[in-house]
């Protein structure tokens, strides 16, 4: 715990950086409020807590230096302004700083006016050894996402320490390296990592936030998620994680949440940001000054219209890359942060942010609020669209082959526009928010009675479908149902253009028994089960990813657009059963749940540049299909639904019959 002399006081200090900075002598505390009429510094000394008025306010961040302050000490702040429209000053709480690097206490939804609802700030010493890392950089094109939460994915693996599971260091563990890298994926989408808090109504449940999308602190890495093996601070097990990551060759992404805060709506805790200045961080509705508005349906929406409220969001998103090494981010309702504000203005200029990955979720619940497509170059995007298709196709047979083609050659009309290339597309087949893709194949309806609202909650259309009996089943014809369906969807994940991104757990066959929504299980029903893992499944999804990896016209850097290259041949030709091209009548006529994909090399310019022509072959229909082949000798590099499916096969010259719920691979040099 940091000490510090009372006797000393308080100095001006200097109006930056916000939050509070140890300079080695003392720290500089600093907050942003416009409102305020005054503001004290409240720290602690183990039970005794010291205030003193914050001195200066210069454009409107109060500040103050404490000579011999140290690394450790644990800080609050009162803030006094108006009781005016729009305002929720209460000088009576203690107020986190929205700064806060790190996080101290349990947070209680008990009425405890002077201790900030348990809740404290601590100063930090930033220092860390980073040693030689560096970002991996791994090119767009090259990536292969895996979206997993740090607490599920290692909470019930038997090869992690014990004392290591559901951290930061458990997900850097030996066995959890060994695993991505079996895998051949490129970067973890961790869920939201920062400081966040428990809803009222799931506390008085007995539930948790699991999910994390209730973010209070943008700057602190949640300390829940914390080993602190060895006496270690969260901050550098999280910088420790990152670095043994890095070190595999393995990118850091995380989903943040900029779009509300977990102070939530009018009826919520006062614990940050509404204490500090309501009017400046949050959109007020004009009509009603004691309401906000809820773009993001979780109570309340930031103000990045603000330019202080701005200014927090691109510090913390510099902070999280410059001091905390991460690769990239995934932006939650991303839609919310472009209203009304020059946030992606801020971005595109960001020297810092030019160099990671940004990725948004492209829609919320504001006016006009689905946004795919509409991000500017420089981003990628969630595209449910892939999504949607890919499960229409599969599982209703409400895809027709034609919307089926749109998807697999990168959703063009869609991301094709200001130099986008087909990486604008974050392609995915389910994620953290709906069925696992087991459950995808096993539930015809949602089952999320656990969640403590009656089945309410979570989407009703999930384009899902049961094979034939709802739930878990011990009949074969339903089972190898499932077994094709799951293969063909990971199969049609890998061989589309674009970003795949792989949920975590899909490859071990996981299922959340039918609950699409279970942000708020903290429990065996989400946490990854390792012993009972699909191993057969794992290899089969790594196998895809290293057929990804070696043929790159998978992975195309720029637009299919069926033209003739330097070797004589189009880059794109759609193959129908019979034997030819597909046709415009093709693409609405009988067989509709058959075609074929002809994928020429791409020109590289690179002498690695693989030389083979790629024959993407599917049928979703119940029966099998013959396809008859283009000319030459073809080989099978892979048949979803063989129990061997990279087992090396005889060539093939004129016919290639494909198993019903299938996709086939063959390969000519």
């Amino acid at each position: 715990m940091g000490t510090v002399s009372v006797a000393a006081g308080l100095k001006e200090g200097r109006p930056w950086p916000l939050g509070a900075h140890w300079d080695g002598a003392g720290v500089n505390f600093t907050l942003f409020s416009a409102h305020a009429e005054r503001v004290e510094l409240c720290y602690f000394e183990g039970s005794t807590m010291h205030t003193l008025p914050l001195p200066k306010c210069t454009d409107q961040v109060w500040h103050g230096y404490l000579p011999g302050a140290e690394p450790g000490l644990c800080y609050a702040f009162r803030v006094h302004g108006p009781n005016a429209p729009g305002q929720r000053f209460d000088p009576r709480r203690l107020i986190l700083d929205p700064y806060a690097r790190e996080l101290t206490g349990n947070f209680s939804y008990e009425p405890h006016p002077g201790s900030a609802n348990g809740l404290k700030a601590c100063v930090v010493n930033e220092a860390f050894d980073w040693g030689s890392d560096a970002p991996p950089a791994i090119p767009w094109a090259e990536s292969v996402l895996y979206e997993i939460h740090v607490k599920g994915a290692t909470q019930k693996h038997p090869d992690v320490p014990e004392d290591l599971r559901g951290t930061y260091a458990g997900l850097a563990s030996p066995a959890m390296l060994e695993h991505f890298k079996r895998l051949g994926i490129t970067a973890v989408n961790l869920l939201p990592v920062h400081g966040f808090i428990d809803e009222e109504r799931l506390v008085n449940m007995g539930l948790t936030n699991y999910w994390g999308y209730n973010t209070l602190a943008f700057f602190a890495p949640e300390s829940r998620y914390a080993a602190r093996a060895g006496g270690q601070s969260v901050i550098s097990e999280f910088r420790s994680m990152v670095r043994t990551l890095h070190a595999a060759g393995i990118e850091v992404i995380l989903d943040v949440v900029f779009n509300h805060t977990a102070e939530t709506d009018e009826t919520g805790p006062t614990v940050s940001f509404r204490g500090i200045d309501n009017s400046s961080y949050y959109r007020l509705p004009t009509f009603d000054l004691n309401s906000y508005e809820n773009f993001s349906g979780c109570g309340n929406t930031l103000n990045l219209a603000n330019p202080r409220v701005l200014q927090m969001v691109m510090d913390a998103l510099r902070y999280w890359v410059g001091e905390m090494h991460v690769d990239g981010f995934r932006f939650d309702l991303a839609a919310a942060l472009t209203r009304d504000s020059g946030f992606l203005a801020a971005v595109r200029q960001d020297p810092l942010l030019a160099q990671v990955k940004l990725i948004a979720e492209p829609w919320d619940l504001g006016p006009d609020g689905y946004h795919l497509g509409r991000f500017p170059p420089g981003w990628s995007e969630w595209n449910d669209r892939f999504r949607d298709v890919a499960r229409a196709f599969w599982l209703t047979g409400e895809a027709e082959p034609a919307v089926m083609a749109q998807r697999l050659a990168g959703s063009s009309e869609i991301f094709r526009y200001s130099g986008r290339a087909p990486q604008a597309g974050v392609n995915f087949i389910t994620a953290h928010d709906g069925f696992t893709l087991r459950d995808l194949v096993s539930y015809q309806h949602k089952h999320n009675d656990l969640n403590g609202e009656n089945n309410r909650d979570g989407h009703g259309h999930n384009l899902s479908w049961n094979c034939g009996e709802e739930g878990e089943s011990a009949d074969p014809i339903v089972l190898q149902r499932r077994h094709h369906l799951q293969r063909a969807l990971l199969a049609t994940l890998f061989v589309a253009q674009g970003v795949p991104m792989l949920q975590g757990g899909d490859e071990l066959g996981r299922t959340q028994s039918g609950n699409n929504n279970a942000y708020c299980q903290d429990n065996e029903l989400t946490w990854l089960d390792w012993p009972h893992a699909n191993t057969a499944l794992i290899e089969f999804t790594a196998g895809l990813i290293g057929l990804r990896k070696r043929f790159s016209q998978l992975r195309r850097r720029a637009w299919l657009t069926g033209q003739t290259n330097e070797r004589g041949q189009r880059d794109i030709v759609w193959w129908h059963p019979g034997g030819r091209e597909m046709t415009d009548s093709d693409w609405h006529s009988p067989p509709r749940g058959a075609l074929g994909l002809i994928l020429a090399p791409e020109d590289t310019g690179s002498s690695k540049t693989n030389s083979e022509t790629l024959l993407v072959l599917i049928n979703r229909d119940s029966d099998a299909q013959t396809f008859h082949l283009p000319p030459g000798s073809w080989r099978q590099i892979c048949d979803s639904s063989s129990e061997n499916p990279f087992a090396l096969l005889l060539s093939r010259q004129d016919t290639s019959i494909v198993t019903a719920r299938s996709v086939q691979l063959l390969a000519q040099e």
